[in-house]
Parts: structure tokens; C-alpha cells; sequence
């Protein structure tokens, strides 16, 4: 198997000094500057208004003109020496940076090879040692190109258990062994996201690709989202458990944009979404999330800010809940901006029981509701904004029975004709 790195450029990471004839002349004119600037301060704290002039110079004044100008040697002869000491010390830092650059390459070249192995014992090990490179990276870059390629392992061609061959007993012991160790990349990933930034070995503020990634399981629990990226977009999820239970999302960019949830299950429980902006929606070229089978749970998650999107943008449309069973049970609106803007709901549930919408704004505006079931029963809407309008029922279930507070914007009013399958509490 070759394993191909994505390109990245390359930072020129080179020591660059100015020439020594350069730094000395600006040296001893800094230094004049400062020694100048000291002696006006002081002439002009004193009080002085002139010099007494002297015609004749005794003895005891030449001595003190002779031990100045020895000062004034002695002073530029230490301003050589430190000009010199500090660049010294610059070559000797960038020595021991290239020194530590060069042993990182060679360690992440036979870490690398050991990805390629057909052994799956050996290709963990490649997976420890990589992570290890990370947190032992001597810059920044090289650290982010070890994640890259842990998250482009992820993205090499992987059949799920679900496509594999029937009574096919080697194609499974082989699928079993490589899902073992995808399952070691993320579960790597996710204790590294889980430090936080003065954490030397924290991964917070990279930028994670996994791009049409296929997960067949895998933990992200308790993940802290605080910055960079985690790209889900075109992702694909057939089956197992992928967790992000307990996750915090508090700013950076997360997109589901175009990923498919088909059979597996996708936890998002007591997740807390208090900044940045969470996407399962369209963008320009990318399409959108598709939940057509399985589950995804947002129950008890708490969004309290930033943006969480299953809408759609730029004329492509928004998330399609088409077959799967999406859960915001006992979910905590209270902040922030949660859109289902352009969203269809054609076939399978939403469940929205006994959620608080308390504050900020969640719209479902152009939502197209053609089929399946949408419950809000038990519902508290008691602030914030919450609006429907221009949404189209034409089929299938939608439900607020015993829900409470201030009735949705762009819902009818109490007495008024419901659209098929809309179904209203009597006390609106």
C-alpha cells in the first residue's frame, strides 16, 4: 500500500542574520542614541544651564578624560562581544532546530513505511509512533503534517462490513484488523483533542481532514472543538457507533457538509455548542448531509452559541432527513443560531420532545415538509426566536401536541386551516 502525503508549503524555517558590518555600526549608534538620551534626562533633571568653561586642566581632569576614554573602549569592546554572543547563540539555536528537524524526518520516514505494512501489528505501531512525532514536533508544521497523515489513512479506499463479501472468512479476519487500527487514529485524535491549549501534546487549532471518510465506528467523545478545522464533508456513516457525546464545540469550523448517514449511529448526547459554527448544510460545490437511515442523537445537547446549520446556502439546498431517526430530545436551546433553513423532511423522525427553545434563533425558513414525522410534543418555547416561515407542509406528521409558551413564528394561528399533517396544541 503507498500511502501519499498531501503537499503543503513549505515555510522557509532558514536563520537569516544581517551581515556583522551591518549590526556593529547600528549597534554603536543604538548605543550612542540610548547613552545620549540618558545624559540630556539627567543634565535636564539636575537643572544645569551650562558648562563652566575650564582654560587650564589639572591633573585630577586629565586623569578623568584618560579612565573615560578606557570606559568608553571597554564599553564598545563589550558591545563587540555581546553583537557577537547573541549571534553565536542564534547559529547554535538554529543548529539544534535543524538538528531536531532532520531526526523528526528521519522518524517520520520509517513511521510512514510502517503505515504501508501489510501487518496490522506493524501499521499500529506506525500509528503510535506518528502521534508520537506530533507531540514531539519541533515546529508547528511538522506537527500538522503528522495529523495530515493520520487523517489521510483515514481517507485511503476502506470497504465497510456492510459491502463485504458474503461467507467470505479471510476478507473479514482482513477488514476486522484494518478496522482496529482506523479505530486507533481516531481514538489518538480524540485524546489529543480532549487537552486543552497550555497542554504541550494538546492538537487544539489544527486542522483535521476527513474528507469522504468512511466511519464505521469511532470515538470523538469529549473532544474540544476551539479552533481549526474538522472537515466530515462527503463523509460517509453505514453503520457501528461514531460518539460525540460530552463533545465542546466553542469555536473553529466543523462540517458535516454532503456527508451520508445511512445505518449507523451517530451520537451527539449532552454535546454542548457554544461557539464557531457547525455545518450539516450545503455549501457551493459540496451538497448536503443526508440522513437516510440509522440515528443521530443531539438529545440533551446544549446550543448555547456560535451557529450549528442544516440549511442550505447559495441556492443548493439544506440538510435531507429522508429515512433516519435524528434526536433532539430534551436539547437545550439557548443560545446562538441553529438553522434548518431549506431543509426536507421527507420520510423517518425528528424528534424535538421536551426541548427548550429559551434563546437566540432557530429557523425554519423554505423547510419543505413532505413526509415522515416531526414532533415537538412537550416543547418549551418561552424566548429567543423560532419561525417557520415560508415552510411548506404537504405531507407526512408534524406535531407540537403539549408543547407551551409563545407559538413559532410562521405557524397558524389558534382556529385558522392547518396544512396536511400539522397538528397543534389547543392552546394556541
Amino acid at each position: 500500500m503507498r500511502l501519499f502525503m498531501p503537499r503543503r508549503r513549505a515555510e522557509r524555517r532558514g536563520l537569516r542574520l544581517w551581515h556583522v558590518w551591518i549590526v556593529l555600526p547600528l549597534a554603536f549608534v543604538t548605543a550612542i542614541a540610548i547613552a545620549a538620551s540618558v545624559f540630556f534626562a539627567g543634565w535636564d533633571l539636575l537643572g544645569a544651564r551650562e558648562l563652566k568653561p575650564e582654560h587650564r586642566i589639572d591633573s585630577k581632569t586629565l586623569f578623568d578624560l584618560v579612565k573615560l576614554s578606557f570606559g568608553v573602549v571597554a564599553g564598545a569592546g563589550a558591545l563587540v562581544a555581546l553583537v557577537v554572543a547573541y549571534r553565536r547563540q542564534r547559529v547554535d539555536e538554529d543548529g539544534a532546530l535543524r538538528d531536531a528537524t532532520r531526526l523528526h524526518t528521519e522518524r517520520f520516514t520509517t513511521a510512514v513505511s510502517q503505515l504501508g505494512e501489510d501487518s496490522a501489528a506493524v501499521r499500529l505501531g506506525g500509528v503510535h509512533a506518528l502521534a508520537g512525532l506530533a507531540d514531539d514536533a519541533p515546529n508547528r508544521e511538522l506537527r500538522q503534517t503528522c495529523i495530515d497523515v493520520l487523517c489521510a489513512y483515514l481517507r485511503l479506499p476502506y470497504t465497510a462490513e456492510a459491502d463485504l463479501p458474503a461467507d467470505d472468512a479471510g476478507a473479514r479476519h482482513t477488514y476486522l484488523a484494518l478496522r482496529e487500527v482506523r479505530h486507533t487514529v481516531i481514538r489518538l485524535i480524540r485524546d489529543h483533542l480532549r487537552l486543552s491549549h497550555p497542554h504541550p501534546h494538546s492538537w487544539q487549532g489544527h486542522d483535521f481532514d476527513f474528507t469522504g471518510v468512511t466511519f464505521d465506528g469511532g470515538d470523538f467523545s469529549g473532544i474540544t472543538v476551539s479552533d481549526g478545522t474538522l472537515s466530515f464533508v462527503a463523509a460517509r456513516f453505514p453503520n457501528g457507533q461514531v460518539d460525540f457525546t460530552r463533545a465542546t464545540f466553542s469555536g473553529g469550523r466543523v462540517d458535516f457538509g454532503g456527508a451520508t448517514f445511512v445505518g449507523g449511529q451517530v451520537d451527539f448526547g449532552e454535546a454542548t455548542f457554544s461557539g464557531g459554527q457547525v455545518d450539516f448544510g450545503g455549501r457551493v460545490g459540496i451538497g448536503r448531509a443526508t440522513f437516510s437511515g440509522g440515528q443521530v442523537d443531539f438529545g440533551g445537547a446544549t446550543f448555547s452559541g456560535g451557529q450549528v446549520t442544516f440549511g442550505g446556502r447559495t441556492g443548493i439546498g439544506g440538510a435531507k432527513f429522508s429515512g433516519a431517526q435524528v434526536t433532539f430530545e430534551w436539547a437545550t436551546f439557548s443560545g446562538g443560531q441553529v438553522d434548518f433553513g431549506g431543509a426536507e423532511f421527507s420520510d423517518g423522525q425528528v424528534d424535538f420532545e421536551y426541548a427548550t427553545f429559551s434563546d437566540g434563533q432557530v429557523t425554519f425558513s423554505n423547510a419543505r415538509f413532505t413526509g415522515g414525522t416531526v414532533t415537538f410534543s412537550g416543547a418549551t418555547f418561552v424566548g429567543g426566536q423560532v419561525t417557520f416561515s415560508t415552510s411548506r407542509f404537504t405531507g407526512g406528521t408534524v406535531t407540537f401536541n403539549g408543547a407551551s409558551g409563545t407559538v413559532p413564528d410562521g405557524l397558524p394561528s389558534s382556529g385558522s386551516p392547518l396544512p396536511p399533517g400539522l397538528s397543534l396544541p389547543p392552546t394556541w
